[in-house]
């Protein structure tokens, strides 16, 4: 599928990439790789080759060779730790019970510590990466409609990864682009997901509303488990779209037999906060899935009556006062049961 990032076809269905996936970051028979200490710098030698069988590497010796491209333009002393050189961000990511060997373009380096000259030398010279960020001060997104967004920068390659998420009725997958929406680390029991499948066992529902969608692993996470009628929104641009995106990439897991997309990138990165809603995409099929993008306060004017369940996972989860005050009137305007993930 089409990238908007970096306009190749980095973005595959969520079968061809889960069938790759148990030999992906496993090493063959003749690789080798030395583990470093993360809190010391790498040592002062030549740096490993790929292995000449499978092209792999292992983590620890991409790292080293990250870090002596920063060292040399700069962006390094050569005196801090290898993990000073930032956090690797594997694609697809998943809940891993082993330090990977990477194949190439297999990762991507979010780091406060570099710079535009390094980030273009590591995405020429070092096979395994895939695209490099300079990582901001604050988490990408929105904490409100009326606040200013937060990014981080993508200084060279592409920044588009995957996560994989376990669910009881199978994996979802979930693309987003890095720079503009925050990590997640999927693990084997994901909390909010668990949260999910927790409420749907409760509630039965018919519809479901997941309100601040991110890139849209809970309302993906409910349509795996078969509710019939799911809604996603979030007002922030890169979510709305990744949301849609990722019903094209999981539909055959859905029941969902087609995806008509409403906005593209560009319509949507043009206005990239929204208040009132716009329908993003629609999924039909066994399934029915859709996409808005807006304020989720403003959300309940388009939604459909007999709404059962929602997830209101707001960026602020430790203002108490703005949580109850959002639940409220989401009960009075919406009805069903609430729960925050």
């Amino acid at each position: 599928m089409h990238c908007p990032v970096c306009g190749h076809d980095c973005v595959t269905d969520a079968r061809e990439l889960l069938l790759a996936l148990p030999e992906r970051f496993a090493p063959c028979p003749d690789c080798t790789g030395l583990v470093y200490d993360k809190q010391n710098p790498p040592p002062d030698i030549d740096a490993a080759e790929p292995c000449p069988s499978c092209g792999k590497r292992f983590i620890d010796e991409v790292f080293a060779d990250v870090y002596r491209v920063m060292a040399a333009e700069g962006d390094l002393l050569g005196t801090e730790p290898l993990a000073a050189a930032g956090t690797p961000l594997v694609h697809p990511g998943f809940a891993m019970h082993r330090p990977p060997y990477l194949p190439p373009r297999s990762l991507v380096l979010l780091s406060r510590s570099v710079g535009a000259r390094a980030a273009a030398r590591l995405v020429a010279t070092v096979p395994e990466v895939r695209g490099v960020i300079r990582a901001g001060t604050g988490t990408p997104g929105i904490r409100d409609t009326d606040a200013e967004p937060e990014t981080h920068t993508l200084l060279a390659g592409c920044d588009v990864r995957a996560d994989v998420f376990p669910t009881r009725a199978g994996p979802v997958v979930v693309y987003k682009q890095q720079s503009a929406l925050h990590v997640e680390f999927p693990r084997a029991h994901d909390p909010k997901i668990l949260s999910l499948e927790r409420e749907i066992g409760r509630h039965r529902p018919r519809t479901f509303v997941d309100a601040c969608s991110g890139a849209g692993t809970l309302g993906l996470a409910a349509a795996r488990a078969g509710v019939p009628r799911v809604i996603a929104n979030d007002a922030w641009y890169a979510a709305a779209y990744w949301t849609a995106r990722n019903l094209q990439v999981n539909r055959e897991f859905l029941g969902i037999e087609r995806v008509t997309m409403h906005q593209s990138y560009d319509d949507l990165r043009r206005r990239e906060v929204a208040r009132e809603p716009i329908r993003v995409a629609t999924a039909a099929g066994a399934q029915e899935v859709e996409v808005y993008q807006g304020d989720l306060r403003l959300l309940p004017a388009v939604l459909p009556a007999g709404v059962d369940l929602a997830a209101l996972d707001l960026f602020e989860k430790a203002d108490a006062e703005k949580v109850d005050r959002i639940t409220r009137a989401w009960r009075t305007r919406v009805g069903g049961a609430i729960f925050i993930p």
